[in-house]
């Protein structure tokens, strides 16, 4: 749920501040969103398999490329000195 909106003009969003910091009006409170735990279970099952039916799909060569490229993006410019 998001916090309402800011009001435009000046004046009134004036007022609102000084409204929540005198204890006159409370702030809205968020409300965390619950996640469906059928759905959880879904992205956690098709994660675990992405990876390693990609890993299956390539080739030696084109996963050893794809290492290297991941390495290099990791360690190659960010040396300690």
């Amino acid at each position: 749920m998001k916090p309402p909106k800011r009001p435009r003009d000046l004046n009134e969003w004036a007022k609102r501040m000084t409204d929540l910091a005198t204890g006159q009006v409370q702030a809205p409170a968020l409300a965390k969103e619950q996640k469906k735990p059928a759905a959880v279970a879904a992205g956690k099952l098709g994660g675990a398999k992405g990876g390693a039916a990609r890993a299956k799909k390539l080739s030696p060569q084109q996963r050893s490329r794809a290492a290297r490229k991941a390495a290099k993006a990791r360690w190659g410019s960010r040396r300690p000195q």
